[in-house]
């Protein structure tokens, strides 16, 4: 059975993981026959959003502690993921990756990587292994995989261009659809980046799961 690596970045789209993307995501992999594994890495978040009014409150929150409120408490501290252990591994989208996985959302193209999620994500790399990447965690790709990874955010001109402006190559995709790049053995999908419900959400998603199995 094959088994993917989840990295999760919290529980909430504004300040954490998207859930939806989440769900859809393990859903998928267990109806494509496979196994998964959720790991987040053992940091405080950004800042802690009110999701019920989009502002931001004083709390502190940690990204692991809050990544368990997704998956029932099934996840790992980050540190703890042996890229040999797995076949694949895939990055829901959310706020959390711009935020706490790197700091897209301040410093845009001028971003930097955490340096526990940078590793992770150029293990697998390194050893071959496909990964999927959604919604916003694409910007994400160019200082994994280099210059000339191709990467999809769906046709966000502002965050297209900060991925060509880091190395990538950005390509428009629409919101059912995938973006491969057979070198990097990468698929990347809008997600709710172009996403107005569920069901268009995991038109995408399905097919990046299946894609990144099936090269697994």
């Amino acid at each position: 059975m094959k088994k993917v690596a989840i990295l999760l970045s919290g529980s909430g789209v504004y300040d954490g993981a998207e859930i939806n993307e989440v769900v859809l995501t393990l859903l998928h992999i267990e109806k494509q026959g496979a196994s998964y594994e959720c790991f987040a890495p053992n940091i405080s978040q950004l800042h802690h959003i009110n999701h019920l009014n989009g502002e931001e409150t004083p709390e502190t929150r940690n990204v692991l502690q809050e990544s368990a409120r997704i998956v029932r408490g099934n996840v790992k501290p980050l540190d703890e993921l042996n890229e040999a252990d797995f076949d694949a591994l895939i990055l829901p989208g959310g706020f959390g990756v711009a935020k706490n996985f790197c700091n897209f959302a301040l410093n845009g193209e001028d971003m930097s990587v955490n340096k526990e999620v940078l590793a992770i994500c150029k293990a697998f790399a390194e050893a071959n292994k496909p990964s999927g990447y959604l919604c916003i965690a694409p910007v994400l790709m160019p200082h994994v995989f280099g210059k000339g990874v191709k990467a999809t955010v769906g046709n966000d001109k502002d965050v297209a261009e900060a991925i060509n402006n880091m190395g990538g190559e950005h390509v428009e995709c629409p919101v059912n659809d995938i973006v491969v790049d057979n070198t990097h053995k990468t698929a990347s999908t809008p997600a709710y980046m172009l996403a107005q419900s569920v069901s268009e959400a995991e038109s995408g998603i399905e097919k990046l799961v299946a894609h990144v199995l099936s090269v697994a």
